[in-house]
């Protein structure tokens, strides 16, 4: 049997470190920015859903080239109870 050979990471510099803290401060702060901003959109978002499902439900939407499908009201997904996620 051959040897199992370990990894292990080389040691990072002080600098090195500093850099990647900063750079991870950074992306924290932006994805915040970006989840208030998400957020605020909420009441907007509600009434975009609602617009949409009223759309595909009663005029429908092309299913290929000029072919429509209308939506029956029994089709149409519930809206989810939880909150919006932002994702990175």
């Amino acid at each position: 049997m051959a040897k199992r050979v370990q990894d292990k990471k080389p040691k990072r510099s002080m600098a090195a470190q500093a850099w990647i803290d900063e750079n991870v401060a950074d992306q924290k702060k932006r994805y915040r920015a970006i989840v208030r901003e998400m957020d605020g959109l909420e009441p907007k978002r509600k009434k975009w859903y609602r617009e949409f499902l009223k759309i595909v439900s009663t005029s429908g939407f092309n299913v290929n080239g000029d072919t429509k499908r209308v939506i029956p009201k029994n089709e149409l997904p519930s809206e989810p109870k939880r909150k919006h996620k932002v994702v990175f």
